[in-house]
């Protein structure tokens, strides 16, 4: 168990908090790019515990600002977008998309006031059908190259999941946890077969399970009784990379998350493919009533995705860790607790975390890298003994 000290270290998000600094140095999804149309150019967006105002003007320059006007507070999701930048609804204030005031329109004619005035802004890029942001210091480093995001030679499709009205790191510490497929999803991912009773589910299938550090997060490895194994592994701090698939997990603020997952469907004779929008499906929500939380609403538990949800959401909005009784099969959760605080500590000493990229020659290798380290036990073995360096 841990202390509530430990525990809020692990899961705040918001400005200045150690988890918040650390998730500020990466590159995160904001929004899918075909949201922002002519008709609806600007759209409101939280994250990390931050209200912004994610808009593209007339030009077709992308921004990523404050969303309270800097003159009166007023929300400026609801401003005009014209070819300079977002106007506020209220009084005008005219802000492009580096936060720069270009106009006070009920301000004298000569008036210079405008030049004063300075909104928070984030760079924005287009990536794979979405728009990403960077929140923190500069220099920035770059998106990474992973191979579900790079190869051409297929589609991607994008799922936006519902609104998960929980704190990040639940979600996260499923993707260590070795246990919960064969039980809880055992009559949905598993449910061609029947088990010998539902308390056990499918868990005598599993003969050893292992995780160990690599380069890009902890990876995963599970050895069946008959001689089959799998692994997949947690990119570091917030991506889970399982199959053709990666489920991007980023926080709203310290009590709801958004997640996107990427899929990549590769062509049948490998031919490159000219990506320009990928699809994009919406989830439906998991529970009725949508908006409620446990206990008074109630969560569909016929899709793996929605038991998921179920079990981060019904540990609370943030888990308590100062109760929990951990046992032997969640020694991967403390491996990425261990993880988390040793990152954040590199932060903290002004370093960059595991997984930064900042050199184009490295980035464009990361995909091979990634896809070497998912081809079984000997590479396994190469990236452990590397990793206990």
């Amino acid at each position: 168990m841990l202390t509530q000290e430990q525990n809020d270290r692990l899961t705040r998000v918001g400005p200045g908090t150690p988890a918040g600094n650390l998730l500020r140095r990466y590159w995160l999804p904001v929004a899918v790019a075909r949201d922002l149309t002519e008709e609806n150019p600007a759209r409101f967006v939280r994250i990390l515990g931050e209200n912004l105002v994610l808009f593209r003007d007339a030009g077709g320059r992308v921004g990523l600002i404050d969303d309270r006007c800097a003159h009166r507070g007023v929300s400026l999701s609801y401003g005009r977008v014209e070819e300079r930048g977002i106007a506020c609804a209220y009084h005008g204030w005219l802000y492009d998309v580096e936060g720069n005031c270009l106009e006070t329109p009920a301000e004298p004619r000569e008036s210079r006031f405008h030049l004063t005035v300075k909104q928070k802004a984030y760079p924005v890029q287009r990536f794979i059908g979405l728009y990403w942001t960077y929140m923190g210091p500069q220099p920035q480093p770059l998106i990474p190259n992973y191979d579900v995001w790079a190869r051409r030679d297929g589609k991607r499709k994008i799922f936006v999941q519902p609104r998960l009205d929980c704190n990040w790191f639940q979600a996260m510490e499923n993707s260590v946890d070795p246990a919960h497929l064969q039980v809880l999803h055992q009559d949905t991912a598993l449910r061609e077969r029947t088990p010998v009773n539902v308390t056990r589910g499918f868990t005598d299938d599993v003969a050893s399970f292992d995780f160990y550090e690599f380069e890009l997060g902890i990876m995963k490895h599970r050895v069946y009784a008959s001689g089959h194994s799998d692994e997949h592994p947690l990119i570091f701090p917030n991506i889970l990379r399982q199959a053709n698939s990666t489920q991007i997990r980023v926080p709203m603020d310290d009590t709801h998350t958004r997640i996107f997952f990427v899929r990549f469907f590769a062509s049948q004779d490998g031919r490159i493919e000219d990506e320009d929008e990928p699809e994009v499906e919406y989830i439906a929500p998991y529970k009725d009533p949508p908006d409620e939380l446990h206990p008074f609403a109630r969560f569909r538990l016929d899709e793996v995705q929605c038991q998921d949800h179920m079990a981060w959401e019904t540990q609370g909005p943030i888990a308590d860790r100062t109760t929990e009784r951990l046992a032997t099969s969640d020694r991967g959760i403390v491996m990425l607790r261990e993880l988390m605080n040793r990152e954040m500590d590199r932060v903290e000493a002004g370093e960059d975390p595991k997984g930064v990229v900042r050199d184009p020659a490295e980035n464009r290798m990361l995909d091979t890298r990634l896809a070497q380290s998912l081809r079984g036990p000997e590479t396994q073995k190469r990236l452990r003994s590397a990793a206990n360096q």
